[in-house]
């Protein structure tokens, strides 16, 4: 799109200022308001270009798409019918999200960037999980229930998210087997990811469980503060330090 946009303006430029205005083709008057409205539409796309960054901008067929590849394959007609519920939402670093009693209406899913899910014991911030591009996130009682959350979602990145609203969903389960196999499959993703997690808090070593987050997760690693994954881990930071540094 960014050589495409460049190639646009400089041909309109080249064609209209050298060859309209010398050849004299049309009345003074006309000529020059006409080349006016094309050099502003040439400054229009180069605006564009550079502060709506139209190379990098995905449409709701994209993620819907996106979504299907993650988590179940979509017949064409269904990955329109979802595509057509997706909601975009753009959220700069450190926005809460979801904030502690509100209802969680809807799963998010991560175009782009890192999102964690918290809560508050005893004045102390506690890490339940952290997601980056192509996870969603979900409070599940919430989600269900339709009752208020404990828990809270704030952004640690500037973060590109898509709702997938839980009525607009229901309605799309109904109407497609695909779509209902695509929602059922990430709640039992969900489900057995949560189990799998608390086995590890239960039964494994500091080192085991940073070696798997290592292993499954790197991302979190490289790019999410020290303070949360080791809030996420469930030890101390000067544990995380500890086994950080037993592995260099």
């Amino acid at each position: 799109m960014t050589k495409l946009s460049d190639s646009c303006i400089k041909r309109v430029n080249y064609y209209f200022v050298s060859k309209v205005y010398k050849k004299n083709y049309y009345s003074e008057h006309y000529r020059l308001n006409f080349v006016i409205y094309i050099y502003l539409f040439g400054l229009f796309l180069y605006f564009c270009k550079k502060y709506k960054n139209w190379e990098h901008m995905t449409t709701s067929i994209d993620i819907a798409r996106r979504i299907a590849e993650v988590n179940h394959p979509l017949s064409r007609e269904s990955v329109h019918a979802l595509a057509e519920i997706l909601v975009c939402r753009k959220y700069r670093k450190g926005e809460i999200v979801l904030q502690a009693g509100e209802v969680c209406k809807s799963m998010l899913f991560i175009e782009k960037g890192m999102l964690r899910q918290f809560y508050y014991k005893y004045d102390k911030d506690l890490t339940e999980h952290i997601g980056y591009e192509n996870g969603m996130i979900i409070c599940i009682e919430s989600y269900f229930k339709q009752e208020p959350t404990r828990l809270m979602v704030e952004t640690l990145e500037a973060s590109v998210v898509w709702e997938l609203p839980r009525v607009e969903v229901e309605k799309l389960i109904d109407q497609y087997h695909d779509i209902e196999r695509l929602y059922r499959g990430f709640i039992e993703h969900s489900l057995i990811e949560s189990q799998v997690k608390a086995d590890t808090l239960r039964f494994e070593p500091a080192h085991e469980r940073y070696n798997r987050l290592l292993q499954l997760h790197p991302e979190i690693l490289k790019r999410a503060p020290l303070v949360y994954i080791a809030s996420l881990l469930q030890m101390t930071p000067e544990t995380l330090s500890r086994v950080r540094s037993s592995l260099l």
